[in-house]
C-alpha cells in the first residue's frame, strides 16, 4: 500500500444470484483526491461505488468475494458496524434526497442521531457543514424552512452537507449531477475540488468530460470488468486499451 492509499480493493466479486456483475477488480483509491469512474450505463460503475461502503448489503441475493481495506482494515469482516463505516464513508446520491424537513433538521440529523443534543454544537455543525457545501449564505434566513422548497441543484448540495454532517473520510458520489442543470453542475464540480483538501472523493459519472474537468484518477469500467485506471490525464491522452481509446472517442457508449 502506497502512504496515501486510503482504499484498496483486491480481486473483488460481485454476484447478484448468478449473475456475475463486478469481475476480478483490483485498485486503490488515493487520499485526498478525486476518483471517477465512467464507462457505460450498466457497466458496474454504481455497483462498485457502493460496494465501497457496502450499501450492496441491502439488496437481496448479493455475494462478495475478495477484500476491502478501509484506514487498513478490512470492511467487509464480520466485526465491521455498517452504521459507523458510513459515518466514515458517506454518500451522496444521483437524485437529491433531502428529508422531508427543515434545512437545519436536514443537516442535524446525522449528528443527532449519534447522541449530539446539544443546541450551541448542533447549531455549529449544521453551519459548518453548509458552508462546507458552499450553501450557507443562500439559506441562512431560512432554515426552518423546508428542504424541498428548494432548487435541484440546491437540495444536492443540501444533501453533500447533510453528508458532511458527520464528519466522513471519504464520500461516495453516485452521478451527483446527472439530474442538475448545467449552472448547478458547475457548482458542484467547484465544490468538489474545494472538498478533496479535506476529503477524498469518489465519483461516478456518465459525464466523461466531467472526469477530465475535476477528477485525479479514472477508472474505466465495461461489463463488469475495470479495463483500465490511472491519473485522469494519462488515461484520456494515451489510454492503454483500445476500449477505452474507443468509449473516449465516443465510437461506442
Amino acid at each position: 500500500m502506497s502512504d496515501n492509499t486510503i482504499i484498496s480493493v483486491k480481486d473483488l466479486n460481485l454476484y447478484y444470484g448468478t449473475n456475475h456483475a463486478l469481475k476480478n477488480v483490483s485498485m486503490d483509491i488515493y487520499e485526498n483526491s478525486i476518483t471517477a469512474f465512467i464507462g457505460p450505463s450498466g457497466c458496474g460503475k454504481s455497483t462498485f461505488l457502493k460496494t465501497l461502503n457496502r450499501m450492496n448489503d441491502l439488496v437481496e441475493n448479493v455475494k462478495i468475494t475478495g477484500s476491502i481495506s478501509f484506514a487498513d482494515e478490512d470492511i467487509y469482516a464480520p466485526s465491521v458496524d455498517t452504521t459507523l463505516l458510513r459515518e466514515r464513508i458517506g454518500m451522496v446520491f444521483q437524485q437529491p434526497n433531502p428529508f422531508p424537513m427543515s434545512i437545519y433538521d436536514n443537516i442535524a440529523y446525522g449528528p443527532r442521531v449519534h447522541g449530539i443534543r446539544d443546541k450551541r454544537k448542533l447549531d455549529q455543525i449544521v453551519e459548518e457543514s453548509l458552508r462546507g457545501a458552499a450553501i450557507f449564505d443562500e439559506v441562512k434566513d431560512r432554515l426552518k424552512k423546508s428542504a424541498l422548497g428548494l432548487s435541484g441543484g440546491q437540495q444536492q448540495r443540501i444533501c453533500i452537507a447533510r453528508a458532511l454532517a458527520v464528519r466522513p473520510t471519504v464520500l461516495l458520489m453516485d452521478e451527483p449531477t446527472s439530474a442538475l442543470d448545467p449552472i448547478s453542475t458547475l457548482k458542484i464540480e467547484e465544490l468538489m475540488e474545494e472538498l478533496k483538501k479535506q476529503y477524498t472523493i469518489v465519483v461516478v459519472t456518465h459525464n466523461m468530460q466531467q472526469a477530465l474537468r475535476v477528477a485525479d484518477y479514472t477508472a474505466f469500467f465495461l461489463v463488469g470488468e475495470m479495463v483500465e485506471y490511472g491519473e485522469t490525464k494519462v488515461l484520456f491522452s494515451y489510454p492503454q486499451d483500445k476500449r477505452t481509446e474507443d468509449y473516449i472517442t465516443g465510437r461506442f457508449g
